[in-house]
């Protein structure tokens, strides 16, 4: 970790722990950070998947700040620790309020704390919407490249829902080598639906776009299907629907009935994680009272524990884990500095001595 070239040290004790300044990184500097790295942000949270699958993090269930006049929004917390030579601790602080759509701005906001993993002392607050988008968008990639090895690469894709993630997921797919014949979009907003078509084709997308009016149509036309929705339960409930068996990335993880997961192939980032909050996977789990529809975690099929058949559909629900936030914000921070652009805040932590 970068230091400032004055740091101030405890001077009640005879060590020399060094107290770490602290800095600000704003939504600017993430971007441009981020952006044209896609495929080594992949890579990076490849890593941190294995690392995760082999005891190597710290991370506890996310806690949900609820608000009784405000029923449909939420702010989560994301609490992580990441171990391995490039150790960090911190906690991801974001905001759900689906009704900012109406007024023009995303859904969801965000800011990371990064935690010195000697001290425990903030070193850094990262505007971190950005850092969530890409870290979700490179998990889908991920996960779409290790699930479909088995078959035929799909060429046909679906966009169900088309925000701010729909677009970060299809950055991170062209960036790592897919391109599509037909690209379908399907959302409840015409105006989101026009948004994102306009998007694709003024960066000169290949193949043909097709703005669906039906789920169905959607569905049954994609061998490749990205849930990015603000659905806070099932909505799609026809098994029937997928009788094709596509890759369906279900990173919205409550659109899905159980049904629908029961006659499917079922992978998730994290068991624990992901069945609780009454997502679709915890709905089955409370359907079935067992865990039994569950196939393996991500890791599970990296590591080749797990092998994905050809002749079901495959659906990955990933709930988000806070260490790949810290994997992502401290790769951000690390070339921050290295480039000098890292904005100190002088005295941030004033009471550096325990007696005055």
């Amino acid at each position: 970790m970068t230091t400032d070239t004055n740091p101030e040290t405890n001077t009640d004790t005879d060590t020399d722990t060094v107290v770490p300044p602290f800095s600000v990184i704003s939504g600017a500097q993430v971007q441009r950070v981020l952006r044209g790295h896609e495929k080594q942000i992949v890579e990076l949270v490849e890593a941190t998947y294995l690392l995760h699958g082999a005891g190597r993090t710290v991370n506890p269930p996310s806690y949900f700040l609820r608000f009784p006049d405000r029923p449909g929004s939420r702010i989560i917390a994301l609490p992580a620790s990441l171990g391995g030579p490039d150790g960090v601790d911190g906690l991801k602080w974001i905001s759900s309020f689906p009704h900012n759509v109406e007024a023009g701005i995303p859904r969801a906001s965000a800011v990371l704390i990064l935690n010195d993993h000697e001290t425990g002392y903030p070193f850094a607050c990262l505007e971190s919407s950005i850092i969530s988008a890409s870290r979700t968008a490179a998990s889908a990639a991920l996960a779409a490249d290790h699930l479909t090895r088995h078959t035929t690469r799909p060429t046909r894709i679906g966009f169900f829902g088309t925000g701010l993630i729909a677009r970060y997921i299809h950055t991170y797919l062209s960036a790592t080598g897919w391109t599509f014949d037909e690209i379908g979009i399907h959302d409840l907003s015409p105006d989101s639906s026009a948004g994102f078509r306009h998007y694709l084709e003024e960066h000169n997308t290949p193949g043909r776009v097709t703005v669906h009016d039906s789920a169905e149509e959607l569905i049954r036309g994609s061998d490749l299907v990205v849930f990015a929705t603000i659905a806070g339960q099932p909505h799609v409930t026809e098994p029937g629907w997928f009788s094709h068996h596509p890759l369906v990335l279900h990173v919205s993880l409550r659109d899905l009935a159980p049904e629908i997961l029961l006659h499917s192939t079922n992978i998730v980032d994290d068991i624990e994680h992901c069945l609780k909050a009454d997502t679709s996977p915890h709905l089955v789990e409370q359907l079935t009272g067992n865990r039994d529809f569950l196939s393996g975690t991500l890791e599970d099929v990296i590591s080749r524990r797990v092998a994905i058949p050809g002749d079901r559909t495959v659906v990955f629900s990933p709930f988000g884990l806070g260490v790949l936030d810290l994997a992502v914000g401290k790769y951000v921070y690390d070339e921050t500095a290295r480039a000098g652009d890292l904005h100190t805040v002088e005295d941030f932590f004033h009471e550096r001595r325990r007696h005055g």
